[in-house]
């Protein structure tokens, strides 16, 4: 398709600090931004031209997007395919595309999807009854996570079953919806790459980052993270292989544990910017969000190398409140989402730490 020019209309589906920094990222390059989201007065939609307050599954409003942007994408992987298809049929280019999305909202079609590229992952056993969760500890061993197959996300959505006793408290937990049991993985650290591929399969990949998590939540990613030359390699040929085989068109992120001597495996994917690249923002010419917006748009993609370091901090409830020293510090520059209130575990803000690049 033809690269769409200034003056475009880019609806964004979510209104919540992704939305907005790519609402802010399509406006440096003189696009128009539309925000549907239910939530009236959105963080993106403040920083936006206008808002649909409208649910996701909304046939007027999804007419409406179809109609006035010329392309549109979304901030969360939970999107109803029906929308997708019903935005298209207005006449509006749709990226990530359908395929994507069917792989990303279920956890199951994700790790299937996952090792036929020859992306591998931790092994795993289909759950739909306390029997077959019996038979996938039996299968897998002990202690293993049970995760339902939809909706989880940070640390919700799954419990860890540590003794054949936990089996039906474990089952319970999870309300006996569909599930996926995960095998143990023996990791040093969790790694992410962020990546993007354009519509005509050109690809940028930007370099690893190390995360570190608390309570099922990012804290911290440090990037570029300190790999050997095989990790990188091993990361960067699972990112064409994702990438390839979704026909995938926009950035994505791919959470991945590092076992050592070069052998990852995949955790998830997110067919999204995504948290760990926000380092990006302070530590690229190009970040994620316009990396996006340019896939998205089909404008050429940007350089991915990193000019600094930068050790990006996520800022959970009342953390926003160190907002004024953190931005008096010379080597911080602070991200604020615009949220209210400051509940707590609620992501408000992120402040990314630069340092020289180490060689």
């Amino acid at each position: 398709m033809a690269a769409l020019p200034p003056g475009s209309t880019l609806g964004i589906l979510g209104g919540g600090q992704l939305g907005r920094m790519l609402s802010q990222a399509a406006g440096r390059l003189g696009f128009d931004v539309v925000i549907l989201d239910p939530e009236d007065n959105s963080p993106a939609g403040r920083v936006s031209r206008g808002q649909i307050v409208a649910p996701y599954d909304d046939p007027n409003a999804l007419d409406v997007m179809g109609r006035v942007c010329d392309a549109v994408t979304f901030e969360f992987e939970n999107v109803p395919a029906a929308s997708v298809d019903r935005i298209r049929a207005g006449g509006a280019r749709v990226a990530p595309g359908p395929l994507a999305l069917a792989v990303a909202q279920d956890r199951l079609q994700e790790k299937s999807f996952l090792n036929g590229v020859g992306a591998r992952t931790v092994d795993f056993h289909p759950v739909d009854s306390e029997a077959d969760l019996r038979a996938g500890l039996a299968k897998l061993g002990l202690p293993s996570v049970l995760k339902t197959r939809r909706e989880g996300y940070d640390g919700k959505g799954q419990v860890w079953v540590k003794s054949p006793r936990g089996v039906a408290a474990a089952w319970a937990a999870l309300g006996g919806r569909a599930c996926i049991l995960e095998a143990r993985a023996d990791f040093v650290r969790e790694l992410s790459i962020i990546a993007a591929r354009g519509e005509d399969g050109a690809l940028a990949v930007y370099p690893l980052g190390e995360n570190r998590h608390a309570g099922g939540v990012l804290r911290t990613t440090v990037a570029p993270a300190a790999v050997d030359p095989r990790t990188e390699k091993a990361a960067r040929r699972i990112a064409r292989a994702v990438l390839e085989g979704l026909g995938y068109v926009g950035v994505i992120g791919i959470e991945l544990f590092d076992l050592g001597e070069g052998r990852l495996l995949v955790n998830e994917i997110a067919p999204r910017v995504h948290n760990t690249g926000h380092w990006t923002q302070d530590g690229c010419v190009c970040d994620q969000f316009e990396q996006h917006v340019r896939a998205v748009m089909g404008w050429p993609l940007g350089p991915t190398a990193a000019h600094s370091g930068v050790e990006m901090t996520n800022l959970l409830g009342e953390e926003v409140e160190r907002w004024a020293a953190l931005s008096g510090k010379p080597d911080m520059r602070v991200h604020l989402y615009g949220k209210a209130p400051a509940r707590a575990g609620r992501k408000m803000g992120h402040v990314n730490r630069v340092r020289p690049l180490q060689h």
